[in-house]
């Protein structure tokens, strides 16, 4: 009995000792065998293979395998489809952000009015582009090297430089203002160089007080003023100069040690430069005039001039250090402001009215070369898109000043709507029956979209101008050519995007199709049409055509 409960002791013994051991076995063997496992089956699932893509059997891509997907590298699928992307961190995150297109739509706040900001023009920066050589110091208005590397005065460009600035000064915050010596609060202390002289006196015309300097021919006779204007850079002042003298603004770059100096000088040269002088023609008559400059674009400008590698000059980093004096004449009611958008408009109106010719056009001077087999327009061919343009600045400039040379002159503009190009205007029918006012006048007619539905916009605008009169000239061009429109819209949808115009009709050649910044030219402008006219097809074809920028498409049959 003894023995038979020591040896029952001895089998459980054994028995525990057996389960403990097997357990720890099993459980180390599992951390084993299972991590490297894990491991591997990990690796085998993310795992890339790299296999050759054939494009239509044409040529062919390296591309990435991972069982049942293959991925192409986005820089193919940007070029082969036109699509857009970037790689952009919110908070530490990554994300690939995509898109079909890279310009925007901006849909109305209100009903569009002749007497506020144009389209959507308050985000242009007509001077900043490359294809405008600089501002003329004498006129005051942009320089376009669009089709003619010399440059010339393009009155479409100079028109969307003024409407830009008006809708500018009706979005943006009322402007920084530094006055810098205005002849009677504020007296700069100017330094007067030993063999200079300076006064200051009241001035018949202006009825102000002013200064009136003479140096010497010796390079440091001057009349100067030290500044430290570091936030705002468009300077302004009355100016009366003698031959040979000249206004001298001087930029230096705070974090290095750059200085940029701009020579307004006496001159009819538009513009020229050397090294870190950059000098503008004011002309050679000797009366007041006001003299506004964005010191920045300036400097910009001349940079450009010396074909230098491009710099960024944000204003952040430049300050204006001083401003010096030359040669003979006064100055007067001196300043310095963060913008001076209405200057700027009225400069392209008082531009318009003056270069205005007799049969109400403005000719553009340049040659302009459109497509094959359609013979090139030469100097002196009028576009409906300038006249446009002019007549709604000019509108907006009657409606600002109350002055009527500006109405004359928008009722002027109609006169080469109102006639076919060979009698110099640029009034065209589709079919012989739909009446477009072209932006180019070839032969045979290419029917261009954004340009005509700017003419309509200019057309609408003297018309609400002139009291919105039961029958008009302007009315009825306007009514005319929106017919046209809604008639022929269907046409310029490519069931993707649309077309910039209808060359494919006309002279039976490839479809030139918008970019997306023309794309969404159209759109913005058919959003704004579908306030003015109820037909749907207006909402509808600009509802529809703003998908295409979101990657809709027409269906297939």
């Amino acid at each position: 009995m003894m023995l038979m409960r020591v040896n029952m002791r001895l089998v459980l013994v054994v028995l525990c000792g057996a389960v403990l051991l097997a357990t720890l076995y099993w459980g180390h063997c599992g951390d084993i065998s299972l991590r490297p496992t894990v491991s591997l089956l990990s690796e085998s699932q993310t795992a890339l293979s790299e296999i050759e893509c054939s494009i239509n059997g044409e040529y062919s891509v390296s591309c990435r395998r991972d069982r049942d997907q293959v991925y192409l590298p986005f820089s193919f699928i940007h070029k082969y489809f036109e699509i857009y992307g970037k790689i952009t961190a919110t908070d530490g995150v990554e994300k690939f952000e995509w898109s079909h297109s890279y310009s925007k739509v901006y849909h109305p706040k209100k009903k569009y009015d002749p007497r506020g900001t144009f389209t959507t023009f308050e985000n242009y920066n007509v001077e900043v582009r490359d294809r405008v050589k600089c501002i003329s110091g004498i006129e005051g208005v942009p320089v376009s090297t669009q089709w003619e590397p010399r440059g010339f005065f393009y009155p479409t460009q100079i028109a969307q430089f003024g409407l830009a600035h008006y809708s500018k000064n009706l979005t943006e915050p009322e402007p920084r203002i530094r006055v810098i010596d205005d002849g009677d609060k504020v007296l700069e202390n100017w330094i007067v160089s030993q063999d200079a002289l300076m006064s200051r006196e009241l001035d018949p015309e202006l009825k102000a007080n002013v200064i009136r300097f003479t140096t010497t021919d010796q390079p440091a006779s001057q009349v100067r003023a030290r500044l430290n204007i570091s936030q705002d850079f468009v300077l302004s002042m009355d100016l009366m100069l003698k031959p040979n003298s000249s206004v001298t603004v001087i930029l230096q770059n705070k974090d290095k040690k750059e200085t940029v100096y701009l020579h307004y000088v006496t001159s009819t040269q538009l513009i020229y430069a050397q090294e870190d002088h950059i000098y503008y023609g004011v002309g050679l008559e000797q009366k007041w005039r006001r003299l506004t400059r964005d010191l920045i674009i300036d400097m910009q400008k001349g940079w450009a001039l010396q074909d230098r590698p491009k710099r960024k000059s944000p204003r952040n980093k430049f300050k204006v250090s001083g401003l010096a004096l030359s040669g003979a004449g006064s100055v007067g009611n001196v300043r310095v402001s963060s913008s001076e958008h209405m200057f700027h408009f009225f400069s392209a109106a008082r531009w318009l009215v003056s270069s205005q010719r007799a049969d109400g056009g403005w000719p553009v001077p340049a040659r302009r070369r459109l497509a094959p087999r359609v013979p090139d327009l030469m100097p002196g061919w009028h576009s409906a898109m300038s006249q446009g343009h002019a007549i709604s600045l000019l509108s907006r400039a009657y409606h600002r000043s109350g002055d009527s040379r500006y109405l004359r002159a928008a009722r002027r503009a109609l006169g080469p709507l109102d006639r076919p190009p060979d009698k110099g205007g640029v009034r065209a029918l589709f079919m012989n029956r739909y009446v477009w006012y072209e932006e180019y006048p070839t032969k045979p007619p290419i029917f261009v979209l954004n340009g005509f539905i700017y003419t309509l916009l200019g057309l609408y605008d003297l018309h609400y101008t002139e009291g919105g009169r039961a029958a008009s000239p302007a009315k009825d061009m306007f009514e005319a050519g929106m017919l046209s429109l809604k008639t022929l819209l269907p046409l310029f949808d490519t069931g993707s995007g649309s077309f910039y115009d209808l060359r494919h009709f006309t002279l039976g050649a490839s479809p030139n199709i918008a970019r997306w910044d023309y794309h969404a030219t159209h759109v913005n402008q058919l959003y704004l049409l579908a306030g003015l006219d109820p037909d749907p097809v207006l909402l509808a074809t600009a509802r529809r055509w703003e998908g295409y920028m979101q990657g809709r498409r027409a269906a297939h049959n």
